[in-house]
Parts: C-alpha cells; structure tokens; sequence
C-alpha cells in the first residue's frame, strides 16, 4: 500500500503531539563543601570517590568567566543518600 506525502502530512497533524518525558533518574543532591582551594577540592572528590560515593563540582567554571581570581567558591555536592556517609568521611579527614 502506497501511501502519499500529503496524507502522510494530515496523518501527522490529527496525531496528538508528543507527551514529555519525566526523567524519573534525577538524583537531589546535598552541598557538601564550598571553597576556593582546587587542592582540596580534588583531595575531597578523591577521599569520596575512595568511598564509592559520587561527586560533583558545582560553579567550576564561574571563576574562569569571573577572570579567574577566585572569587567565586566551587561547591562538592553528593546525591541526598549519601551525604552523611560523605560527612562522616569528610569529618574523619578532619575536612571542615
């Protein structure tokens, strides 16, 4: 069966638009640390990635848009379910 673009088209127009998907996979997450010092941020991602608990740095690239002085602190977040064992980890290494 042969079908032709103009009833293709009108096909088209009578289905209903397609309904957004919800990303059901979001993870909330926790700031953990706030600091200028890309040292310890880095010894604070390795500690926790140590511990198979997942980081992720927020604002990193703020302060290269800031001209890079530093004025601007990067944040160490984890996934809500991880953050008192992330604390814990962070307090034992004596991170404040």
């Amino acid at each position: 069966m042969r079908v032709n673009r103009r009833d293709a088209q009108l096909r088209l127009r009578r289905e209903d638009p397609p309904r957004r998907r919800r990303n059901h996979n979001v993870k909330t997450v926790k700031e953990l640390l706030r600091t200028n010092d890309p040292v310890e941020i880095s010894w604070v991602c390795a500690l926790l990635a140590d511990a198979g608990i997942e980081a992720a740095v927020f604002d990193a690239h703020t302060s290269v848009v800031e001209g890079s002085i530093g004025a601007i602190p990067r944040r160490v977040t984890v996934a809500d379910e991880d953050f008192a064992a992330a604390r814990r980890i962070l307090d034992e290494a004596g991170v404040d």
